[in-house]
């Protein structure tokens, strides 16, 4: 019988659940570094993001470059309310694991980055992650280049030092900081591949090194970190080919011939990915085959072992039976035979064991 909903008692009343208010923390405490750029310099002075862009507006030239990290919810709707961000693009900063791709809204470019970060290698803990992974968005509109960093890694700041020590780049328009960012992020790249190329060499002489022990966790650890690597770096090559050929009426075509540069490093360095994909796995494939013999030889010496261990194990229960009619038992020299033949037999399995190389 279906069950009647409950009534509430006269006199009752319903207890409204107050609604939490979230402390909202303010936009600065996101801001890394925010600066006005004119001519290719940087003004003097330090600037709130408000104050930057209005710097800007009302001069009718220069940029403004705000670097965030991690920012929330509110901070992020701040920053999209004084700059006239899409919606689109502020979800997009605040999701974290997202594809490295290229949008265009309206006069807006939004870049998606995977940075990493080489942590090295725990030889105590197996496990442990060689490649730490982040993100770097870059949003460029015609006054205003927004970079928003999740991660405790990818720092930008030598990249804006950089900058700032090349005027004539700088004078090329926001677009070239979305360029210095791209070249950091696809540099950084070649450097983990080339630590992580060690890290294969290192796995690689122990697996074929005699006598040594696999640990094939190491195996299955570099090989996680390279597919995460290749997470990354693949579907940048399509976001970086774009950048070289779409988009002429917002980013300049010295510019374009830079990207064209760094897709070239990228092309470079998804390579190198794909061969140590393919060598770990023929790693795998030898480790878990020489572990396998590994086990056949224990077995061997375990089973050599044992059958020096039975034969006099075999006589002495013979005799140990305390049967009537054994004759050698009352022959003089039994105990003598019996031992001497226990040694000779146990010499000849032993000699015939080592000649086999079962020990």
């Amino acid at each position: 019988m279906p069950s009647m909903p409950s009534m509430p008692r006269p006199g009752a009343t319903r207890r409204e659940v107050p609604e939490v208010d979230v402390p909202r923390v303010p936009v600065a405490r996101a801001v890394v570094d925010c600066g006005v750029y004119v001519d290719g310099e940087r003004l003097p002075g330090r600037f709130g993001y408000v104050e930057a862009i209005e710097e800007v507006r009302r001069r009718g030239e220069g940029y403004v470059w705000v670097g965030l990290l991690d920012p929330d919810q509110h901070q992020m709707d701040e920053v999209a309310r004084v700059f006239g961000l899409h919606p689109l693009t502020v979800e997009d900063t605040l999701v974290t694991h997202n594809r490295p791709k290229v949008d265009r809204f309206d006069d807006t470019l939004f870049l998606i980055l995977k940075t990493v970060n080489y942590v090295g290698h725990d030889r105590t803990d197996p496990m442990a992650r060689i490649v730490e992974t982040g993100e770097v968005m870059v949003l460029v509109g015609p006054d205003h280049v927004i970079t928003v960093r999740h991660g405790d890694h990818g720092s930008l700041r030598r990249v804006r030092r950089n900058l700032e020590g090349n005027p004539e780049l700088l004078k090329l328009g926001p677009s070239a900081v979305m360029h210095a960012v791209a070249d950091h992020v696809v540099d950084t790249y070649v450097a983990v591949s080339d630590l992580l190329e060690d890290d294969i060499d290192h796995v690689e002489e122990e697996v074929f090194r005699a006598r040594s022990r696999t640990k094939v966790d190491e195996i299955y650890q570099l090989k996680r970190d390279i597919v995460e690597l290749r997470r990354g770096i693949h579907p940048l090559s399509h976001a970086i080919k774009r950048l070289t050929c779409d988009f002429t009426d917002l980013i300049p075509g010295e510019i374009q011939r830079y990207f064209s540069d760094v897709l070239d490093h990228q092309s470079m360095v998804a390579d190198h990915v794909e061969t140590y994909n393919d060598v770990l796995s023929s790693l795998i494939d030898a480790a878990v085959a020489k572990i396998g013999m590994q086990q056949n030889e224990d077995m061997r010496k375990m089973s050599a072992i044992i059958g020096l261990v039975a034969v006099p194990t075999m006589i002495a229960g013979i005799y140990g039976m305390n049967f009537d009619n054994m004759p050698e038992l009352h022959w003089h020299y039994s105990y003598y035979a019996v031992v001497a033949i226990m040694i000779v037999a146990c010499i000849v399995l032993f000699i015939t064991f080592r000649k086999i190389k079962w020990l």
